[in-house]
């Protein structure tokens, strides 16, 4: 009898849409979603981590990073503005490029992000030994370079 292999987009698609349900309701996220009084979700953290390491990227830079679409990204960002979590600003050296920040709310946001992903992380690694986790990593970036 020839064994069925696992449904991985089925099991992939699960797990992905739980996290997403588990940081929207850790606070009851408005912006887009990490369980951290600030309302936000999980493309809203992912803003505001790309920020923290890429500070006054453009809205191209974000949108990538975030491998999401314009129009998607467009409405996020204005939402998180709303929400003074980050600010756009023009390039000084084009006018026609518009590069993010994050606010003085939006780095107080990032502290509890942070926080809410280390307990997911640690939650959803618990168990698991190193060598499971490094394969469950390697199988995963190997999706991310395959279906670009």
């Amino acid at each position: 009898m020839t064994r069925r292999p696992p449904r991985l987009v089925f099991l992939t698609t699960a797990a992905e849409r739980q996290m997403r349900r588990w940081i929207t309701r850790r606070d009851g996220g408005q912006t887009g979603g990490a369980g951290n009084g600030h309302g936000i979700g999980a493309p809203a953290a992912g803003v505001l981590l790309h920020l923290a390491d890429h500070p006054g990227a453009t809205i191209g830079e974000v949108t990538a990073a975030l491998a999401a679409s314009p129009a998607g990204v467009s409405g996020l960002l204005a939402r998180m503005e709303r929400a003074d979590l980050v600010r756009r600003r023009a390039d000084p050296d084009d006018r026609r490029t518009v590069r993010l920040d994050l606010t003085a709310v939006g780095t107080a946001a990032l502290d509890d992000v942070r926080a809410a992903l280390a307990e997911l992380n640690d939650r959803l690694t618990e168990g698991f030994t190193h060598d499971e986790l490094a394969t469950v990593s390697r199988w995963l970036e190997h999706v991310t370079r395959t279906l670009p």
